[in-house]
């Protein structure tokens, strides 16, 4: 019985659990959000010690500082063109398909008052979130305020700041070297309650939702997990095969923590471990530690395929017939509001009221009509994000140099266990993530 001590198996017993609980017992299913909810902000209370540290003595140990600039820049080149590709696609997909045609409702019959919230919450999200909340009040508060973009910005100047104070640095930097691996066993304890986790958020979804719901708007849920689905397998498959690796060995190596990814419906909860086992795969620390935060803002291709793809759904339901250049303009909204968003249950369903307003002969009001069944979108959201950013690490590693090839086509072939992947001990947090990788750290 010794495979009930994997990761991969715990979480995926964990789910169907939380399947058969919902479905036999939706009562007790509403339940249990407490345990997937609880779980998530376990994990989000480590997230910003594990980014801040990670990046500054990251950045610390850079034998050049302009390397750094280096580094984002080709990051945010990245993340540009395939985010706005991500986008392309959910506008095309959704001219083609027509999801919504036929619908025939009448803008009158629905509920606004249900989608008041997320619109105020919108304005937050693109004025203030973008461009007002980068800078922290304080350095501390910078860990406190639970913005990712908040987080980088204090690292990354600490992380400067230590790369030039000398010996004062070298002192500091040490000992943040000491504290992270403190950090990183602290997300080891907090990764073994993913199991419990996944199967509350599992049983809670199913409790509320049903799996009716995913019944009713189906043409929807279904066109936009087969355009995913189409765009991981055709465009980050033909990315990863241009870097030099397989992207389905990759999918392999992140099988647990993609589960739990499905079960929690949050790419956030994954964001710790997967700066691990980019860095077990053979991506430097200084690499991973500046794109997996900045791609989890800035790198969101699941939430801007549904983005577009669901105003387009809402129009075609209400009958609204939109022109290309309002379709444009709803594309070049969404390359801004999606920027920042959280990875998070209900990120890309806030950012979706933003870039609606954009459009006045579309009434936000029609987000009532996916309400129910976004939390099933969530997941594919956050799955496709989560794969994403994955790629995204290793193209840019590659591209700085920074991928020890040998180790990744080791670790990704299987020739080298993950459990056995680890760095030398003074690597970091690698070290960490691999001796806990098989109960439960490598849950993305």
């Amino acid at each position: 019985m010794r495979w009930l001590g994997n990761a991969y198996v715990q979480v995926l017993v964990g789910i169907v659990l939380g399947i058969m609980v919902g479905v036999a017992w939706p009562d007790v299913g509403v339940t249990l959000q407490p345990l997937g909810d609880g779980f998530v902000k376990l994990v989000k209370m480590v997230i910003a010690p594990v980014i801040f540290l990670t990046i500054a003595t990251g950045i610390a140990g850079m034998q050049s500082i302009g390397s750094v600039g280096r580094v984002g820049l080709k990051a945010f080149g990245y993340f540009l063109v395939v985010s706005t590709f991500a986008l392309v696609v959910g506008l095309v997909v959704g001219n083609v398909v027509q999801p919504g045609a036929g619908m025939n409702i009448d803008p009158r019959s629905l509920d606004a008052q249900a989608v008041q919230g997320f619109v105020a919450k919108a304005h937050d999200a693109t004025i203030s979130g973008f461009l007002l909340d980068i800078v922290p009040t304080t350095l501390v508060s910078a860990l406190t305020s639970g913005s990712i973009l908040q987080v980088l910005f204090a690292a990354v100047l600490t992380g400067l700041a230590l790369a030039t104070a000398g010996d004062a640095g070298a002192r500091v930097t040490a000992a943040l070297n000491d504290l992270e691996r403190i950090v990183f066993r602290l997300v080891a304890i907090v990764m073994k309650a993913a199991p419990v986790g996944a199967f509350g958020a599992m049983a809670f979804t199913i409790g509320k939702f049903g799996l009716a719901t995913l019944l009713s708007l189906g043409a929807l849920v279904a066109t936009f997990y087969l355009t995913s689905a189409l765009f991981v397998i055709i465009v980050l498959g033909l990315i990863a095969r241009m870097a030099g690796f397989s992207l389905f060995a990759l999918l392999v190596y992140l099988r647990a923590e993609l589960l739990l990814v499905i079960g929690t419906s949050s790419s956030e909860a994954a964001l710790p471990a997967l700066m691990n086992r980019m860095e077990q795969a053979g991506c430097a620390r200084s690499v991973v530690g500046l794109v997996v935060p900045t791609g989890y803002s800035f790198n969101l291709d699941g939430t801007n395929i549904y983005m577009t793809l669901a105003a387009l759904f809402i129009a075609q339901a209400l009958g609204i017939e939109l022109s290309l250049s309002e379709q444009l303009a709803l594309l070049l909204v969404a390359m801004i509001s999606s920027k920042g968003a959280a990875g998070v249950t209900g990120a890309g369903f806030i950012t979706l009221a933003a870039t609606l307003s954009i459009v006045p002969s579309l009434p936000v009001a029609g987000m009532a009509l996916i309400l129910g069944v976004d939390r099933f979108m969530s997941e594919c959201r956050a799955l496709t994000n989560f794969i994403g950013n994955a790629v995204a690490t290793i193209v840019v590693s590659g591209w700085e140099q920074a991928l020890d090839r040998q180790r990744l086509a080791a670790v990704l072939g299987g020739v080298v266990p993950a459990e056995a992947a680890a760095l030398p001990d003074d690597a970091g947090p690698a070290t960490v993530a691999a001796s806990t990788a098989e109960t439960g750290t490598a849950k993305a």
